[in-house]
């Protein structure tokens, strides 16, 4: 029987986080069961308020990153803010930010302070460069993460330009690192009781991310180029064209490629000396291409996919958006596109995280937060004020 509280059910999570990566971290929490209270600037809140696609002027962006959290504003700026902050900690187990690093420090609120506070308390900051190192003051976006984490170098086709991926995969990488380091820390306290500091940049963290395309160049000194959606190290594995769009075929390995042969017909491939290896492909990639693509542009997407899965062989559709969030598999049996009543939208088809639980679930467990609608149930039942304190804070453009 599933566990409608889930597995960080009590973990309390101050979420000072904007934009994506730090919210992706938040949220992947709060699906998961912890409270994570949103803090914001009472002056406009989250950037991404104000960043499309909007229903009814209402963003959509942060409908989908802020979900299931508590929110709540908090000038930071002001006295009265930081002591309230820091009276916030001492009952948390996690903070998370993505400032430029020094700007907690610059307020007074930086890991030192806080851990004086709690000394069980997990920071968790995630920036473009991280805290460390010449560039650690720099701004970092996506698109820089991306960049300099060499991705963009090897994404695109030969002879054009280096290509940023389709979607923000620094960050959201960043926002998965920054996860994984701080539940990572919480498994720690429990056995020590201390807490920790857990920075990640988004450019470690797609430099991670570049795997064998990395150890390529470190072993032999090759410097990967742009590929198309080729693989460096084996082949087919690539995108062809069917009747009604794209395929992907991905035959990995030597009985892959057999049983891809039998599909075709053409078992004689497999004993072409060009194609007996995965290098030999790899290197032959262009005849092998002629030779793939004139099969596959007979067919549909789906007779394809039913085809070489059939015959064991890895295939799928390039799914377009309008497949993707329709598709029987992920949007379906997955349920990865379920739909929320967001204040300000309506219903709203948002996109889950991948974590499929057993005993528990993590699924969107409220609407993303009205700019401070959380305020009095927080800083009441957390702190103790009452409504007059509330209003007094609110008049002062503290909260």
């Amino acid at each position: 029987m599933t566990n409608e509280k889930g597995l960080l059910e009590g973990i309390v999570v101050l979420d000072l986080t904007r934009v994506l990566a730090g919210p992706y971290s938040g949220m992947m929490m709060a699906d998961m069961g912890a409270t994570v209270i949103k803090l914001e600037n009472p002056n406009g809140g989250d950037d991404t308020r104000k960043m499309g696609p909007f229903v009814n002027d209402n963003s959509v962006y942060y409908a989908n990153f802020n979900r299931s959290k508590l929110g709540c504003t908090l000038n930071l700026k002001a006295p009265e803010g930081k002591a309230l902050f820091l009276e916030l900690v001492k009952k948390a187990d996690i903070v998370i930010e993505n400032y430029r690093p020094g700007t907690m420090e610059k307020l007074g609120l930086g890991y030192d302070v806080l851990k004086e506070v709690n000394p069980a308390i997990i920071y968790g900051a995630v920036s473009g460069f991280g805290h460390t190192g010449p560039f650690s003051k720099r701004a970092g976006y996506d698109i820089v993460g991306q960049a300099m984490g060499g991705m963009m170098s090897t994404t695109g086709w030969p002879g054009g330009p280096a290509t940023r991926t389709g979607t923000p995969l620094g960050d959201v990488l960043g926002g998965l690192n920054l996860t994984v380091g701080v539940l990572a820390a919480l498994v720690n306290r429990q056995k020590t009781g201390l807490g920790e500091k857990v920075d990640v940049a988004l450019v470690d963290s797609v430099a991670s991310a570049m795997e064998n395309i990395t150890m390529i160049y470190q072993s032999t000194g090759r410097i990967p180029q742009r590929i198309g959606n080729r693989y460096e190290s084996t082949y087919p594995y690539d995108v062809f064209p069917a009747k009604d769009g794209d395929v992907v075929i991905a035959a990995g390995n030597n009985k892959l490629f057999s049983i891809l042969c039998n599909v075709m017909k053409m078992p004689e491939l497999t004993s072409d000396p060009r194609f007996l290896e995965s290098k030999d492909r790899v290197a032959n990639h262009e005849a092998l291409r002629e030779i793939i693509c004139p099969w596959t542009e007979q067919y549909t997407i789906d007779e394809i996919d039913s085809m070489l899965n059939g015959a064991g062989c890895p295939a799928c559709a390039v799914n377009t958006i309008d497949r993707l969030v329709k598709d029987p598999q992920i949007a379906g049996a997955r349920d990865m596109f379920p739909e929320i009543e967001q204040p300000g939208i309506g219903r709203l088809h948002i996109t889950a995280c991948p974590q499929k639980l057993t005993r528990t679930r993590s699924y969107p467990r409220k609407a993303a937060p009205l700019l401070g609608e959380d305020n009095a149930g927080v800083y009441g039942e957390l702190l103790g004020l009452d409504e007059a304190r509330l209003a007094e804070l609110k008049e002062k453009g503290v909260i």
